[in-house]
């Protein structure tokens, strides 16, 4: 396909298509002449990806970049991959800071029994909100997270449900992203929805309305 083909179907524009052709996050196409390039399944794929961790993740070109650098050396390894498509591993190694808090995180992923690498961001993240709690007088015990976290691997079980049969890396990185992303505000909304429809059950009389 042309690079207006290649526009059309990926949604983006061929003014973006070339900046990202400059910045090398898409390979070139092969040469038809010296102004004419073609471009097949692959760089849609890949376009569409790059679309997904800039526009949808929002990172940077550079950031991208090594990213898909990453994506390329993992492509065999499923987990991995995934994985690095939706910033659950970090691209490079970083030394945890020891805390209470990342121990007790430590100890509520020994009792779930999860596989999770010591060095996810999401370990960082769940630290960083009991020490924000205990800081502000409200102190959470870990315990009382664990039946969300039952919760959270029955939507992870959906989640990946949804990319069996996808057997393209790049496609499925990239359907994983938007499934990940996007959900999540979907999955807030029904959370508080779901919270307005338990108060008034709990609260309000049947012959209100």
């Amino acid at each position: 396909m042309r690079m207006s083909e290649l526009s059309r179907l990926s949604g983006v524009s061929v003014t973006t298509i070339k900046y990202y052709l400059r910045e090398g996050l898409l390979p070139a196409g092969r040469q038809l002449s010296a102004t004419q390039a073609e471009y097949d399944e692959n760089h849609l794929r890949r376009l569409r990806l790059i679309r997904a961790l800039i526009g949808v993740r929002g990172l940077s070109v550079s950031t991208t970049r090594e990213v898909l650098g990453a994506l390329a050396e993992h492509t065999a390894d499923a987990h991995r991959f995934l994985g690095l498509a939706l910033g659950a591993i970090r691209l490079t190694d970083e030394t945890e800071t020891d805390s209470t808090e990342s121990a007790e995180v430590d100890a509520m992923i020994e009792e779930l029994g999860w596989s999770v690498h010591k060095a996810a961001p999401a370990r960082s993240t769940l630290a960083e909100t009991l020490a924000s709690l205990r800081t502000l007088g409200s102190p959470l015990e870990w315990r009382v997270l664990l039946p969300y976290a039952r919760l959270a691997e029955e939507t992870a079980v959906l989640d990946l449900d949804q990319l069996d049969g996808i057997g393209d890396p790049l496609e499925a990185a990239e359907r994983a992203l938007l499934l990940t992303v996007l959900l999540e505000p979907a999955l807030m909304a029904l959370r508080r929805m779901a919270q307005e429809n338990e108060s008034a059950r709990r609260h309000t009389d049947a012959t209100d309305n």
